[in-house]
């Protein structure tokens, strides 16, 4: 059987804070060929999570390369709340 992808990224996006903000919820997993997932560590620095803004710059980076990729994201998109306040919106 013949892959469609070489290379499947699981993101588990939880956790509601600014794209700086290093979460323990922030987490990124990585299937290469017949590999088994694993875990990718974030870059090394004084943050001991990733961030939102660092997935998505580790994401760019990923699918900037030669291998077609399959992406996952576990995360419910939506404005923020801020803004449904601002504009007199309800939540739903």
């Amino acid at each position: 059987m013949q892959r469609l992808f070489c290379r499947y990224i699981g993101i588990d996006y939880s956790g509601a804070q600014t794209p700086s903000a290093s979460l323990a919820g922030l987490r990124i997993y990585l299937s290469e060929a017949d590999k088994p997932p694993a875990e990718v560590p974030p870059p090394s620095s004084p943050r001991k999570y990733w961030t939102r803004r660092g997935i998505a710059q580790w994401l760019v980076e990923r699918l900037a390369e030669d291998a077609p990729t399959l992406v996952g994201v576990d995360h419910g998109f939506s404005f923020p709340l801020r803004y449904f306040e601002t504009h007199g919106l309800k939540p739903d």
